[in-house]
C-alpha cells in the first residue's frame, strides 16, 4: 500500500453546504471527502482528509504530509491569500502539491487574485465546485505515478 493522499480543508470549510451556497454549493465537506474516497477505492492510496479553521494546526498537517503522504491537495480557503506560513510549509514538501478552490478566485473580489500557496503548488484546480476535489484527486493520481 502507497501513503495515502492527504486532502486538507482551511478556515469556513466546515460550512460547506450552508455557507453562501450561491458560491460554494450545497455539498457538505463529508459529501466531498466520500466521493474522494470512492475515487481511490481499487487504487494503492488511501484518503486522509481533514479541516480546520486554525492555520497553525494546517501547518502542522503540512509538515506531517511531508513523510506521510504520497500527494497534497489542499483548499487553503481564506489563507490562501495571507498565509506565508503555508507557503513555507508547502515548500518543504517534495511531493505533488495541487492547490484546490470550489470558486474562482480571479472572478471573484480583486484581493483574492493573489495565492501564496500558488507558488508551491503543482497546479490549481478552481471553479469547478465540489467536483473539483475530484479532478484534484484524478490529477494527483497521473502525478504520483510519475
Amino acid at each position: 500500500m502507497s501513503k495515502p493522499i492527504y486532502v486538507l480543508n482551511g478556515p469556513n470549510l466546515n460550512l460547506l453546504g450552508v455557507r453562501e451556497p450561491e458560491i460554494y454549493g450545497y455539498d457538505t465537506l463529508a459529501d466531498i471527502e466520500s466521493r474522494c474516497a470512492a475515487l481511490l477505492e481499487g487504487t494503492d492510496h488511501s484518503l486522509v482528509f481533514r479541516q480546520s479553521n486554525h492555520e497553525g494546526q494546517l501547518v502542522d498537517w503540512i509538515q506531517e504530509a511531508r513523510t506521510e503522504a504520497s500527494a497534497l491537495i489542499i483548499n487553503p480557503a481564506a489563507y490562501t491569500h495571507t498565509s506565508v506560513a503555508l507557503y513555507d510549509a508547502c515548500k518543504a514538501l517534495s511531493i505533488p502539491i495541487i492547490e484546490c478552490h470550489l470558486s474562482n478566485p480571479h472572478a471573484r473580489e480583486s484581493f483574492r487574485h493573489h495565492s501564496y500557496v500558488s507558488l508551491a503548488a503543482k497546479g490549481i484546480v478552481a471553479g469547478f465546485g465540489s467536483i473539483g476535489y475530484e479532478l484534484a484527486i484524478r490529477a494527483v493520481l497521473t502525478l504520483v505515478k510519475q
